[in-house]
């Protein structure tokens, strides 16, 4: 029985080998970027604190997905321009009190983002005014505060994600 599966371990090999349909393994960046900076953000909205929680979460981002190394400024192949440009809440769900007025129990964040990726020393940008965007919901709690800025914070999340996934896979 093992002796079977022996003769049959390389014949499976050769076959995925020569399967590949043009898949491509590894890295997907571009080739003569290696390295990322990310600049201070700039928050255009009225919630506090969100540029330095979204770029915290470009970090983050950048250093999980691995395509590229995060690097200063100076030593950087490239480097991100990111902006929160609006952040918006609404209500999903409403419920009822003692006294039938309705209260909203669940919400929604929406963040848009705008990036730029600079090469130093170039005058034009590599990628100029690209959009980016995230979401979250939360529910109203006993501190709706503490949950709107986790909320925030999930939707920089996903806006950093979406910034990273827009860098690394260009092109």
């Amino acid at each position: 029985m093992m002796k079977k599966n022996l003769t049959f371990l390389p014949l499976v090999l050769l076959l995925t080998l020569l399967s590949g349909c043009g898949y491509r393994i590894g890295y997907l960046g571009h080739p003569q970027l290696r390295s990322v900076a990310i600049a201070p953000v700039v928050n255009d909205t009225l919630a506090y604190n969100v540029a330095s929680q979204m770029r915290s979460l470009l970090s983050e981002c950048f250093q999980t997905d691995g395509t590229m190394k995060l690097e200063s400024v100076k030593k950087a192949d490239c480097i991100v321009y990111a902006r929160v440009t609006s952040i918006s809440f609404s209500e999903l769900s409403w419920s009822s009190t003692k006294n039938d007025t309705n209260i909203p129990n669940q919400w929604r964040v929406q963040l848009s983002a705008e990036f730029s990726v600079v090469l130093p020393g170039r005058a034009e940008p590599l990628l100029k005014n690209v959009k980016a965007s995230g979401n979250a919901e939360f529910m109203s709690g006993p501190d709706i505060e503490i949950s709107r800025n986790y909320a925030i914070r999930q939707a920089c999340f996903v806006a950093a994600k979406d910034i990273v996934s827009k860098v690394t896979e260009a092109w």
